[in-house]
Parts: C-alpha cells; structure tokens; sequence
C-alpha cells in the first residue's frame, strides 16, 4: 500500500512542454504509476508559464537555462546569507540531499513541515528546467528505533520498515514528489565502513574497545556551520558521554554490539553505525563528495550537520557542499511541540479532520526559514481558502466546457496585464528564496477575476470572456502545481473538503440538508429569527448556507466564532 502510495505521488511530476523538460527519468517515473489511492494525485502534466506572458498559447518552454528569467537565490545557512544558486555541474543538473526520517513512531506535522518545503524546492528548480538528483534518506537502525522495538516487542527492522512505509503514505497524502533515491542504512553498512577506514587513515578518529569516535580536535573547522565554539560544544543529541573520550564532544562513528541489538562485522569488531556517520557515507554514494545542496530542519545545523562536515572531509579532503538549507521549527499554540506537553501532533491526526492539501497550504503559507504556529484557527482558514480556490478553478471548467469559445484571437489587455503580473510576483517571489506565502498571495487576483467574469453582469458581458477564463484557469495550474497544490480532480477535491467539514463538524450532508429545508419554510411564513438561527447554527460549526437564484446550497467555511477572533486579532 504504501508503494504503490508513493508511485502515486510520481503522478505529480511538473513536465515541461519543451523537448529538454520532458526529461527521460520523469518519463521512467511517469511509466511505475499505479492505481491512485485515497486522494488521486495530478493526472495530467501541468503546462508552465509560456516565454511570452502575453502569448495564449503555452507550447512555449520558459525552462531552458538561457531562458530563464529570474536568477535563483537561495539562503545559505554556512554563510549566513541569500546566494545566487549556481550548480556545480555546467549542464544544470543538481545534487540535493535532505535528511530523512528515523522510523520509530507516526511521522508528525515537524516532518510534513521539512519534506514540503524541500519538495518545493526540488518542484521549482524542475520549473527552472534543471536536472536534479534528490537524495532523501531513512536512518532505519537507530538508539530510538531499537527502544521503540524491546517496549513493543517487534523486531527493530520490522518496525522501521512499518514506520517507513506510513511515512511514505503521509507523503504521498501531501501530494511530495518520491525522491530520486531513497537508500536505508541498513543497505549500506559497506560504505559507511569504508567512509570510517578513510577518517581513522587519515588520523581524525579513534579506536576504543570496538567503538570508534570521531575526534574533532584533529579537524580545526569543526564548527564553521553552526558557528559555535569548540568549548561550547555539547557531546550530542542522542548518546550519553562517555568518559573514554578524549574530547566530550567526540561523537560515534561506529557502536560496539550490546545484547539483543542489531549488529554488522567490522575491522573493529562487531557493532552498527553511529548517527552521523549514515548521511555522509550515502550522500558521497550516491552524489559524490562534493554536491549542490544538503537540507534538513533548523534543529539538524547542530550537532548532526556539523558533524557531517567534519567527517565527510575527515573522509576526503576535497569533500564541500554549496548550500546548506534548513527550515524552521513548528510550533503548537504558541509552545514548542512536544510529546512530554501532549501537543504532538501527527500528520495522520490532522488528515482525519482535513484534506491533506489543506495542511500543505498552511504550511507554505509561512516562509520555510521562519517558525510557523500550528492552530486549528489557522488550518481553517486554509482549508477555506483551498475550497474557495478550487471552487473558482472548478467553476471556470465547467464553464469552459459548456460554451463554446474561441480560439486563435488575442485576449484583451486586461486579461495579458493579469497573466504577465502573475507571472511576474510568480517567479520573484520564488525565486527568492522560496517565498511560497507570496506566490500563494500572487493568484488571489486572478481567482477574483475569475469570479468577476463567472458571475457577475458586467463579467458575462467582457469580451473573450471564455478565452480568458480558460488562460487564467491554465496559468494558476501552474502555479498550483509547482507548490504541489493542484489535485487531479478539482470536483473531488472539493467534494473531499466538504466530507472533512462534515465530520468535524459532527454532522451529516443530510442533517444540513434537513437544516436547508426548515430554514427555507421559515423564510416562506416570514419567520426571519428562526431563519437566521438556522444559519447561525451551522455557520458556528464551519457549515456556510449560499441563497442563490436556484435556492440554498451549503459550503465548508471557518466556524463562525473563530472567523470573528481571526478579525478581531487582525
């Protein structure tokens, strides 16, 4: 179940309409995609922004590297700066490798945080046309993978497995491209030994009854990245001090067997990895010593990062990585998540009540490097704006296909002014440094326009009314797209949506309808306190009535009461 989730994910890939998008993995990608799950991902390639924004057509490719016309800047955690994003390869493919999951419990609203973000990125540098090699991994012999394992009583691999595939699910429910590669530790105990061989050979590690450390008094840069001093060093996150050290803060590149744990031979007797060494051993296997970009959550820069540096050029000298990447933490109700507070909060929790894509346009409603503030309030009100923007989008295609329209002439002004100025705030924004709350602001006044033609006189009057319509439809699908926004259905979307609103609203379809009818005899026998009351009720638990010339209908909004704290806060 969860591989064939995880193909359903590939089903997302931003296909350029050029020749040199069409790239020949995506094709391979395209070519494993099972039957959807639960929530059918894109169908169809969603086509980019044309060369021209003025164009109706959008044939044209705005991928090609001489083409492109925003510069990517990305922030460099190392040099504590915004840098113009050059690869390292003259053809424009990249390396990236993002720090996975260590399997040992449900993943959790931290994760869906990192992985969005970091599939953002890898969605907008394919946007850009650039070939990229994403590397994501899953630490699947750990201290806590093994303590999980002994409290259940289940083999550690098991469980790790068991772990990993629901991780893969959740992120296939996020609607997160599968990486390019996606090794275990498990799988590559061989290459860490040898990465650990290279450290001791090159005198940066030590040998003390069957452990090995890494000594980070032979590697004077230890610290470049977190910028902290040596002295203020703590020995790590995850292991106890241990007095044989020569230094506190030298950490574990190899654990001696204890009983009842997992256990590999080894030139040091038999043990497993230590934590850090994992990452530095499989990112140079699968893209070399030196790559383009290596990313993980803000909590990751100390100690795990840091020490990645030090024994990837303890390992080989030339070892150098461009740009370091770190999203911020979540909060929960203004406090730091944690399971010791009771404010865990499980991506699989939150996708009982709302629709997967509502969590992910919360998430990216607030820039990646910045804390964001988990708050019921605030996921409906993005599930509210994801209902409005598929609804509008949705309410264009039927329109669409409806009329006839036609095709060849030019649009109005109007209409190009609009494209080229979604296009413009599109690419800015991204382009800086991933500002995804701005692109998300950019199409807010084009789903206005929208509405204005669908509904209004004066709309229905404009001419090329359909054309335009149809172009705006095209280019928000791109912008959706790239944000991993854009669903294969926007009806069953919506119709998703409103289950979600239903059952957090403890109700059903048909009590709303029942409630629609009483409301509606009220209004005939002139009992308006009644009518309003009906209204009001629903209204209170996320369930808006809409009086239109057919009659009621009923839609998911923010629960009245905390629609009215969100204006009064603003």
């Amino acid at each position: 179940m969860a591989a064939a989730a995880r193909r359903a994910a590939g089903l997302l890939p931003l296909l350029l309409s050029s020749p040199s998008g069409a790239r020949t993995q995506f094709r391979r990608a395209i070519s494993l995609i099972s039957p959807p799950r639960s929530y059918r991902l894109l169908s169809h390639p969603a086509r980019p922004f044309s060369t021209s924004p003025f164009s109706a057509s959008a044939s044209a490719s705005n991928g090609a590297a001489a083409e492109r016309t925003r510069e990517l800047h990305l922030y460099n955690t190392k040099s504590r700066k915004k840098e113009h994003f050059r690869p390292r390869a003259p053809d424009g493919e990249v390396g990236m490798y993002v720090c996975g999951v260590t399997p040992y419990d449900d993943s959790h609203i931290g994760h869906a945080r990192a992985y969005v973000a970091f599939d953002v990125l890898y969605r907008y540098l394919r946007y850009l046309d650039y070939e990229v090699h994403y590397v994501r991994n899953f630490t699947d012999i750990d201290d806590k993978i093994i303590a999980r394992a002994n409290q259940l009583g289940e083999d550690p691999f098991s469980l790790s497995k068991r772990f990993s595939d629901d991780f893969l699910s959740d992120m296939a429910n996020l609607q997160c491209l599968p990486p390019s590669v996606e090794p275990r530790v498990s799988d590559h105990i061989d290459h860490i030994i040898n990465m650990i061989k290279q450290i001791l050979d090159n005198n940066c590690a030590y040998v003390v009854g069957g452990d090995v450390y890494f000594s980070v008094d032979n590697f004077p840069e230890y610290g470049e990245l977190s910028g902290r001093k040596l002295d203020d060093n703590r020995a790590g996150e995850r292991v106890a001090v241990d007095e044989r050290k020569r230094n506190p803060a030298d950490f574990a590149l190899w654990k001696a067997a204890k009983d009842g744990e997992p256990w590999w031979e080894s030139p040091w007797g038999p043990g497993r990895p230590g934590w850090h060494i994992e990452c530095s051993a499989m990112s140079a296997h699968y893209l070399g010593h030196s790559f383009d970009i290596h990313g993980g959550g803000e909590d990751l820069i100390f100690p795990h990062h840091e020490n990645e540096i030090a024994q990837s050029r303890a390992a080989c000298c030339d070892s150098s990585i461009n740009y370091w990447i770190h999203n911020g933490f979540v909060n929960v109700n203004s406090q730091k998540m944690s399971k010791s507070l009771g404010n865990f909060v499980t991506i699989r929790k939150v996708i009982e009540m709302y629709h997967p894509l509502a969590l992910r346009m919360f998430l990216l409603g607030t820039h990646y490097r910045s804390p964001i503030n988990y708050t019921i309030e605030q996921l409906n009100v993005a599930s509210d704006r994801l209902y409005y923007t598929y609804q509008t989008l949705r309410d264009c295609e039927e329109s669409c296909q409806q009329q006839h329209k036609n095709s060849g002439d030019s649009l109005p002004a109007s209409t190009l002014n609009y494209i080229q100025k979604l296009h413009d705030e599109f690419e800015t924004s991204m382009s800086d440094d991933l500002h995804t709350s701005v692109a998300l602001a950019a199409i807010s006044e084009p789903l206005k326009v929208m509405n204005d033609l669908l509904h209004t006189r004066k709309g229905k009057k404009q001419e090329k009314r359909l054309e335009s319509l149809a172009t705006l439809e095209e280019k928000i699908r791109v912008v959706l797209s790239v944000l991993g926004l854009l669903p294969s259905s926007y009806h069953e979307a919506l119709q998703q949506l409103r289950e979600k609103a239903l059952r957090r609203a403890s109700i059903t379809e048909e009590h709303v309808l029942q409630k629609i009818e009483e409301r509606t005899a009220a209004r005939k026998a002139k009992q308006y306190e009644k009518s309003d009351e009906i209204r009001k009720e629903l209204a209170a638990v996320g369930i808006a009535l809409m009086d239109g010339p057919d009659g009621t209908t009923w839609r998911p909004s923010v629960p009245l009461s905390e629609e009215e704290a969100v204006v009064v806060k603003t």
